[in-house]
């Protein structure tokens, strides 16, 4: 049985593999500050011995990663919305916390893995994108907060694996979705299930013609897994190699639900990316991974499960 410590472990796709671990019979410490995850999202394993939550923010130092196999690092408000309003606090969370968790791994021996993101990409001149691929960001615009905490981030982690002897590894992942997701998450997925199912327009910003990748989270949580247990630098792509629209995506949601809204375009963000799709060949190649889950399968899944939780919606 090995000890775990995430980070953002509250989160959506920290709750995710939080259970995932617990299932495996390991023991998992959940360190959240609850900014954008919650309790709820972890109220099904509260009863299991094996999970111990921890309410603490990364930016402060952490005296409890002594015994830790693993860390795996996910704290960080991820969605527009929520970096947004929480500027300072993505920030802290990309560079204190990460400099807080290298060092506890370094003193326990633990295997550190860094959560990063697509967004280290920025609006991107290469497509689909490689992991050699350096990227287009825009460092002071409001996207900078989040894409540049992940940044930074990916070069501590990369410092300390050559500098500090650390096991530290880091996975860039792509629009990941899934049960689970808050119906104000501010994300193209909840925000048009959501006004699908209360028969709303959906928002579409731009013309539509924007371009996401979309991976299941019961996917990206294996590709976590499989990179954790194999001790590799990275950086590598988790997420599905098929490129989507926005207004293709709104469209199918509308059909799935089978509702009567209607597409209605609104202005586009700052700095929204054009095009976004992952090259997986390195993921496919040393970790053996590739995503199971189709689109529309994992569509229908978040839909019945928004239906049961309307609460969130």
């Amino acid at each position: 049985m090995a000890t775990l410590l995430i980070t953002g472990g509250a989160g959506f796709l920290g709750s995710h593999l939080t259970a995932h671990y617990l299932s495996m019979g390991h023991r998992v410490l959940c360190v959240d500050n609850f900014l954008t995850g919650t309790r709820a999202n972890l109220a099904e394993y509260v009863s299991n011995d094996r999970l111990e939550v921890i309410e603490h923010d990364v930016t402060l130092p952490f005296s409890r990663a002594g015994d830790v196999d693993v860390i795996v690092h996910l704290a960080s408000p991820a969605s527009p919305p929520d970096y947004l309003r929480l500027p300072i606090e993505t920030l802290g969370a990309g560079s204190l916390g990460t400099f807080h968790l290298l060092d506890a791994a370094v003193s326990a021996g633990a295997r550190f893995v860094m959560a990063s993101t697509s967004e280290v990409y920025g609006d991107p001149a290469v497509h689909p994108q490689p992991e050699s691929y350096w990227g287009n960001v825009n460092p002071i615009g409001p996207r900078s907060v989040y894409d540049e905490a992940k940044r930074f981030s990916e070069a501590l982690t990369a410092a300390y694996r050559r500098h500090r002897g650390a096991d530290a590894g880091i996975v860039r992942i792509f629009n990941c979705f899934g049960p689970k997701m808050r119906g104000d998450d501010g994300r193209a997925v909840p925000t048009f299930i959501r006004q699908a199912l209360a028969g709303e327009p959906l928002t579409v910003a731009g013309d539509g013609s924007q371009t996401r990748s979309l991976c299941y989270v019961d996917d990206i949580v294996e590709g976590i897994v499989r990179f954790t247990e194999s001790g590799d630098g990275g950086p590598v792509n988790l997420g599905n190699p098929e490129e989507v629209s926005m207004l293709e995506l709104a469209e199918e949601i509308i059909a799935i639900t089978g509702s009567a809204s209607s597409v209605e375009f609104v202005e586009r963000p700052p700095d929204d990316p054009e095009r976004r799709l992952p090259d997986i060949a390195l993921a496919r190649n040393e970790l053996g991974w590739e995503p199971k889950v189709t689109r529309a399968d994992g569509l229908a899944r978040v839909i019945e499960w928004f239906r049961d939780h309307p609460e969130v919606v």
